[in-house]
């Protein structure tokens, strides 16, 4: 079993930058892919930015290319989304998310582990 543990949300403003923090502990020679994703209040759960735990593969949702960056730390189980230039609808729980398989995917049901959230408030 994966154990996922996300940090770094709180109250920013607009224009504000952010780092988003998840580490993985327990099975982690599992995990294939790192993803994050989010979800608003009556929202459902959006993909934000993935990356392959070993080719470094990437890929982001279009609402954030150019302003999220998601990256990880292989020795420390840890992968990080940076969040630049945040707006108020970037406002959501943000949801870290572990897949065994290889493929870099938006869809969150191919998603095993998932984090607990932590919460990104942007406010205007």
């Amino acid at each position: 079993q994966v154990q996922l543990s996300e940090s770094g949300g709180r109250l920013v403003q607009a224009g504000d930058s952010l780092r988003l923090s998840c580490a993985a502990s327990g099975r982690t020679a599992s995990i294939g892919v790192m993803g994050w994703f989010r979800q608003a209040p009556g929202n459902e759960r959006e993909f934000v930015a993935a990356i392959n735990w070993s080719n470094f593969r990437l890929s982001y949702a279009d609402s954030v290319k150019g302003r999220f960056t998601i990256s990880r730390n292989i020795a420390k189980n840890t992968v990080y989304l940076q969040m630049n230039s945040l707006k108020p609808e970037d406002t959501a729980v943000y949801y870290c998310a572990g897949d065994r398989s290889s493929i870099v995917s938006p869809e969150p049901l191919r998603y095993d582990y998932w984090g607990q959230g932590t919460q990104v408030t942007v406010s205007s």
